[in-house]
């Protein structure tokens, strides 16, 4: 029993490590992409050698942090839901996934090809999900049209993380969110918006005209 308790308290223990890591990784490389081991080691308070038990190189590393924050993101759908409007959450939840999809981007040059697309293959289907999850809110809302496909949206939304950075990167990035919600409304309001001349007035969320989420 005391192997037991033992056992278990070094578990658990790991795992705080693990998570103070990776939460202090997102820091530092959203901060710097070229950071050191070094410094996330600092930041998360360990040391080096339980840096590198948990992540032998900096590409298990950076692919880590990118599954751990695209999974937390996943998660915050319920959250996002019940403290925003339907539309509103989506445009949210997608500049918040633009953000850590751009990091990834942004720290390229440590990945492998295939390092990388492992990564995204092991995530996409719960981005999927949450997607799903998404456009259900948004459609009992009255928000988007019913039928739409999470994974033909995603790919639609993908521009986001394709807009270049700074001030003008936003701005574009949000007038295209516009066309595309334009585009997936209920096929009546967007006729009726057109006619009137607004098509195109929907608000996006400040935080998301103010810039991107880290």
């Amino acid at each position: 029993m005391a192997v037991f308790t033992k056992y278990e308290t070094q578990r658990r223990a790991a795992e705080r490590n693990r998570t103070a890591i990776l939460d202090a990784a997102n820091e530092v490389f959203a901060a710097s992409p070229s950071a050191s081991m070094n410094e996330v080691a600092s930041r998360a308070r360990v040391g080096a050698g339980t840096l590198y038990r948990h992540f032998p190189t900096r590409e298990d590393l950076i692919l880590a942090v990118y599954k751990h924050d695209v999974l937390k993101l996943v998660g915050s759908v319920d959250r996002l839901l019940a403290k925003r409007s339907p539309l509103d959450a989506f445009v949210a939840w997608f500049d918040s996934l633009a953000a850590y999809v751009r990091l990834k981007h942004g720290l390229g040059e440590a990945l492998h090809n295939a390092a990388a697309q492992k990564a995204i293959d092991e995530t996409y289907a719960p981005v999927e999900d949450a997607v799903r999850q998404l456009l259900d809110a948004c459609v009992t809302a009255g928000a988007v049209r019913p039928g739409l496909q999470p994974g033909d949206v995603l790919l639609l939304m993908g521009f986001l993380w394709r807009v270049a950075p700074g001030r003008a990167g936003v701005q574009q990035g949000s007038r295209v969110t516009q066309i595309v919600l334009d585009g997936i409304r209920p096929r009546r309001a967007a006729a009726k918006l057109a006619t009137a001349g607004v098509a195109g007035t929907t608000q996006i969320p400040s935080r998301c005209r103010g810039g991107t989420g880290g």
